[in-house]
């Protein structure tokens, strides 16, 4: 089996580097294309992509990346955009992005995809946190975590992306009712149990409190469409540095 296919939108970019926790990141082998033939395949696929979605707007270039992780042109239609418009989430994530703040995942195999390229913003994990909470209380592992690092202020003026566990978003809700302000939200847990039910409930705390955040409706989702969301933010925040993108424009 190969690689090529999987996440080609990291061959946009060239070289590795480490994140600040020390994560070494490849030259993108295991996400996507890192020689010619797979550079092909992948502007092969975002052309054909394009055919399939707009791509006028900010919010456009999300739904492609959803389209383009899932391998499934209807999931366009299933991509939620909270805020003053559909680009207000783009636009805060990207300008996130540059500000270099923190990118904080749910679950390993979310940071394991998010590109190590285009940035400087440190990547961390909630899960692994929490763990005494988690005892006490008899909520999922992945909740307590998302709870405990918030305690530590790690959430405000973050890019929070939630993408494997339902209770992580719902604990991330309750985070901002509480008062946590991240600068984006991203969230596509995926599932049949709370999944579709977290997501409406993290777009209304964020609506009600003024948090831009990019979730989707349905059951589907999961940690690879979290990571192309993601890294779909870092791509405009270096389109903007390159002067293609006008975020005030």
């Amino acid at each position: 089996m190969t690689t090529e296919s999987a996440n080609p939108e990291d061959s946009r970019d060239g070289g590795g580097e480490a994140a600040e926790d020390g994560t070494e990141f490849e030259d993108y082998a295991d996400l996507g294309a890192t020689t010619e033939n797979a550079m092909d395949i992948a502007e092969t696929s975002m052309d054909r992509v394009r055919e399939l979605v707009l791509d006028e707007t900010l919010a456009d270039r999300m739904r492609q990346k959803a389209v383009h992780a899932t391998g499934d042109p209807e999931f366009q239609h299933l991509v939620r955009f909270t805020g003053t418009d559909d680009a207000e989430p783009v636009r805060a994530g990207a300008r996130a992005v540059l500000d270099e703040a923190p990118i904080v995942t749910d679950i390993t195999m979310v940071k394991a995809g998010i590109t190590g390229r285009g940035h400087d913003c440190p990547v961390r994990k909630a899960i692994g946190n929490g763990a005494d909470l988690a005892a006490e209380t008899g909520m999922t592992r992945t909740a307590a975590s998302v709870l405990e690092i918030d305690r530590e202020g790690v959430y405000d003026d973050s890019i929070a992306v939630v993408g494997n566990a339902p209770t992580a978003a719902l604990a991330l809700a309750d985070c901002i009712e509480d008062g946590t302000r991240p600068a984006v939200v991203v969230a596509t847990p995926v599932g049949f149990v709370k999944a579709a039910e977290s997501r409406k409930r993290l777009r209304d705390v964020a609506a009600d409190h003024g948090v831009p955040a990019i979730t989707n409706v349905g059951r589907r989702g999961g940690s690879g469409l979290a990571a192309g969301l993601t890294n779909e933010l870092v791509h405009v925040a270096s389109d903007v540095r390159e002067g293609a993108v006008d975020l005030d424009g």
